[in-house]
């Protein structure tokens, strides 16, 4: 994906309009790696003073300053989670990372759907590995909550084996891990957000979170394309289990909201703006389910308007990354300000005072 981060001097409009012009001019992949390569050179703006104290969140049992997270995809070689936190994240997740290093899919597997602000990928978890995250993140201070979001190698035997070395691995090391199963990117990962599969993967990976010193926050990712009956299981599940929390959700490989656009067609995982209703609804719609377990949503967020309506139909933070492409670098900024702004109409102080306002109309479809 794409944001401008190519100077400090972004904090000029016209220079950040200029530079995200430019880099939605090259191609998506290419413009992802410099941006990567100017994060890491120091060379995006850092939030210069402290956030507002009605964005202070409490997840599964972190303190955040602000629910505001940059999403798994972004940096999957936890090459610039530090940077990234001082932009202003209250959370950044790394990954998805899996044990051995993988190439992923074949290029070009990343496809922007300009007319409606949405993101098609077949990236296929290409990452460095376990170790190479490993040591980039051992000893780094992020001053941010800081996730590491686990996966299976393509041509693994055992996907949940791979699991398990995920969490052996960064449990020490992480603030929480994510689960990630609902990538439509790996053949059969999805597979095991079906029950008993379920069952086998939660109980082996909280086995091997209780083996560590410290025991380690861990979160479900799960997907969008989850009908009625798939919600009910994954929730019956996790009520059972021990699980600290859910992620709602990642991309979908739906295209109704679309349909006839250029790149639609391609194979691969929709995110951005036209994702936004449907991950909202399923958000919803396993807040009813799980009653008062934390979740954080991630979807479609692309205004302050947006963001606020994940928190009233039952998130606890939000993740954004595709938003990043098409509104710049300040769209955090906006968010956080649009968030303080609906929190103090609302006659409230603090952002959880909004969480589930409106679960209800969500997930019954009533609103758009």
């Amino acid at each position: 994906m794409i944001f401008s981060a190519f100077s400090p001097l972004l904090r000029h409009a016209g220079l950040a309009g200029l530079t995200r012009d430019a880099l939605l001019r090259m191609d998506p992949e290419t413009a992802h790696g410099a941006t990567i390569a100017a994060l890491r050179l120091g060379l995006a703006p850092r939030q210069d003073h402290q956030d507002p104290p009605e964005l202070a969140t409490s997840l599964c049992g972190l303190d955040l300053t602000n629910p505001l997270g940059m999403a798994a995809g972004f940096d999957k070689n936890a090459e610039v989670p530090r940077p990234l936190a001082l932009m202003g994240f209250g959370m950044v997740e790394i990954g998805t990372v899996t044990p051995r290093p993988q190439a992923g899919n074949p290029k070009p597997r990343l496809f922007r759907v300009a007319g409606a602000e949405g993101v098609i990928n077949r990236m296929g978890f290409n990452n460095d590995g376990h170790e190479a995250a490993f040591e980039r993140l051992q000893g780094l201070r992020v001053p941010a909550a800081l996730g590491v979001n686990i996966g299976a190698n393509k041509d693994s035997t055992d996907f949940v084996a791979d699991y398990v070395l995920g969490v052996a691995r960064f449990a020490e090391l992480a603030d929480y891990l994510t689960v990630n199963i609902s990538s439509p990117n790996t053949p059969g990962l999805r597979n095991l957000q079906a029950d008993e599969a379920l069952r086998r993967l939660l109980g082996e990976v909280l086995a091997a979170r209780a083996k560590a010193k410290i025991r380690v926050p861990v979160l479900l990712k799960i997907a969008p394309d989850l009908d009625e009956a798939g919600m009910d299981a994954i929730a019956r599940v996790i009520l059972d289990s021990g699980l600290d929390g859910l992620i709602v959700s990642n991309t979908t490989v739906a295209r109704e909201a679309v349909a006839g656009l250029e790149n639609a067609s391609e194979t691969g995982g929709l995110s951005g703006k036209p994702l936004f209703n449907l991950a909202t609804r399923r958000l919803a719609q396993m807040r009813q389910r799980v009653g008062t377990l934390p979740i954080v949503g991630v979807g479609g967020i692309h205004s302050p308007q947006s963001a606020l309506a994940k928190f009233e139909a039952g998130a606890n933070a939000i993740q954004l990354y595709s938003a990043l492409v098409f509104g710049g670098l300040d769209l955090l900024d906006r968010l956080k300000s649009g968030l303080v702004a609906g929190i103090r109409m609302a006659g409230k102080t603090n952002i959880s005072e909004l969480v589930g306002a409106r679960t209800d109309d969500w997930a019954a479809g009533r609103i758009e």
